[in-house]
């Protein structure tokens, strides 16, 4: 099997194994797993400027804790914008509780027509699967592995359930890993 059918496999058991886990908790046990960000990711948040992170979909860890704490902090906060598949994803500027708009695949999203693009210097990214080697399988369009190779300065820091995690994520040279994995259990560098 090669790594193609390897990776397509594994999101979809990745997926059934994330809902089952999550079905499990109600709204305020989903929020409150991210609340208190551990302090190497304080640390992280810190020394950022701006900060790409998403909003989730489905069962997807919800990093909206965390994004309340950085803009306290008064941190920009950027959340994607997709336009197409083979256009690049951009990052638009984006405060908690500001109204985002349907976008590609059911993506809630800044608006374009207001909200300025932003360079990321953290990257807080939604991912289905990760390894101890820090290795990210996403949702397969390569978009976050696009973003991250645009701007290779940023930290790369993924947001997950305990669950998502597996003994190899099956990786291709164009694969970008992360620096850090936050999952509501342990802080992995």
């Amino acid at each position: 099997m090669d790594s193609t059918d390897l990776k397509a496999q594994l999101r979809t058991e990745l997926r059934a194994r994330r809902d089952a886990m999550v079905a499990t908790l109600d709204s305020a046990a989903r929020l409150f797993a991210f609340h208190a960000a551990p302090t190497p990711l304080k640390e992280l948040i810190a020394g950022a400027n701006r900060i790409a992170a998403y909003h989730p979909q489905g069962s997807e860890a919800d990093p909206a804790a965390l994004l309340d704490y950085a803009a306290k902090a008064g941190k920009t906060i950027a959340l994607p914008y997709v336009e197409r598949r083979s256009v690049p994803m951009r990052f638009l500027a984006w405060r908690p509780g500001d109204p985002l708009v349907a976008g590609q695949w059911g993506l809630e999203q800044p608006d374009p027509a207001t909200a300025p693009e932003v360079a990321p210097d953290l990257f807080l990214a939604p991912l289905l699967g990760f390894d101890r080697r820090l290795h990210r399988l996403g949702q397969g369009a390569g978009f976050y592995d696009r973003a991250f190779a645009r701007y290779p300065d940023a930290m790369r820091v993924g947001i997950a359930w305990h669950v998502q995690e597996v003994d190899v994520v099956p990786d291709d040279p164009w694969d970008v890993p992360l620096h850090a994995v936050l999952t509501e259990r342990e802080w992995i560098r």
